[in-house]
């Protein structure tokens, strides 16, 4: 019997919708071709939320994602995002940044450093100071506004073992970013190596969040593993996006302990390329991608993932990625139905 999955949909505002959608039609044709099926549910988020229903995470899309498999989001400006990561304590935030090999000339480093680049960055996504006590107030001075950096030590050890127990199943090195100099009472380096007398394989180094950026932009290859805050992390993946040559190539899946996951890229609204029909939807399909491999549908992901090189190869490129020479400009749409015919001939080919 094939398998059935119930995956909900939350495009979101700019650009969600377009590379959502891309990713949709480039995600059935390859479960139609793999042998299981995908039922996909529209909710509301964000500004289109408010609007219609009066809330940016109203109570109907949480009773829609509730026994889901799984969740493709595209891009929120304000509201909603955060709500919907805590309600479901999607605190493990996998970010990989692998380079492409049709695509080395696009970083902002040179080839040889970054050539074959696989890193996987770790971020906390549900603590920190996006969630902290905050507020405007005023005093003597004048008016004032403050965000808090707060984190339990049970939150830093959750997602120290979850980076561990991935930097042991790749290369063994876990890099932990922190800012102790100036943040002393935000023990992650300490906390990290208590937890990983449970994983003797792997190699733990500290390192400070600023000397880590300057490190990815200096020698990007020399990391495995990174795991972060929610702060650091959301900056440092960001340079991710220069070193592969577009933040439009980068996914990412946000977990909780059951495994439960929301897939996005992890661009945001772009609203100046928004409804133009350029917009580059391989971050989301990477995202999708991802969704593939946490169902278990490896041999899915496998297919997807060889369409996007073929494509690559055969010079196809959307804006963001800045063609020249004989490469080819390719909108939204006309990059997904590609996909759709190298998947099918993927698998003419695989038979």
């Amino acid at each position: 019997m094939s398998k059935h999955y119930r995956l909900v949909v939350l495009k979101g505002e700019g650009i969600g919708p377009e590379v959502v959608e891309a990713s949709l039609k480039v995600l059935q044709q390859v479960a139609k071709l793999e042998g299981f099926s995908v039922d996909v549910d529209y909710g509301l988020i964000g500004k289109a939320a408010l609007d219609i229903l009066g809330n940016y995470l109203p109570k109907e899309t949480i009773q829609l994602c509730e026994g889901a498999d799984g969740i493709l989001f595209g891009a929120v400006s304000s509201g909603g995002l955060l709500e919907l990561r805590k309600h479901f304590d999607f605190f493990i935030n996998l970010r990989p940044v692998r380079i492409f090999k049709n695509l080395l000339d696009k970083s902002s480093l040179q080839s040889d450093r970054i050539q074959d680049l696989d890193i996987l960055f770790i971020r906390e996504l549900v603590s920190g100071i996006y969630f902290g006590p905050s507020r405007r107030d005023e005093d003597e001075n004048g008016s004032y506004g403050y965000h808090t950096m707060r984190y339990h030590d049970w939150e830093i050890r959750r997602i120290a073992r979850v980076s561990l127990q991935k930097a042991k199943e790749r290369r063994g090195l876990l890099t932990v970013a922190h800012k102790e100099n100036a943040l002393p009472h935000l023990p992650w380096s300490r906390l990290v190596q208590e937890e990983s007398v449970d994983f003797p394989g792997v190699v733990v180094e500290p390192m400070l969040v600023d000397n880590l950026a300057m490190q990815l932009v200096r020698n990007p290859k020399r990391f495995d593993v990174i795991l972060a805050g929610n702060l650091f992390g959301d900056i440092l993946t960001d340079i991710g996006g220069a070193l592969v040559g577009s933040i439009g190539l980068l996914a990412s899946a946000s977990l909780n302990a059951e495994g439960f996951g929301l897939y996005e890229a992890i661009h945001g609204t772009a609203p100046d390329i928004a409804g133009r029909g350029i917009a580059n939807p391989l971050g989301t399909i990477g995202a999708v991608v991802l969704m593939l491999q946490q169902w278990g549908e490896n041999d899915a992901a496998q297919t997807l993932i060889q369409a996007q090189e073929r494509i690559l190869n055969q010079g196809y490129r959307t804006p963001d990625l800045a063609p020249k020479n004989q490469e080819i400009s390719i909108g939204t749409e006309a990059l997904a139905d590609l996909l759709v015919h190298e998947i099918s001939q993927l698998a003419v080919l695989s038979k």
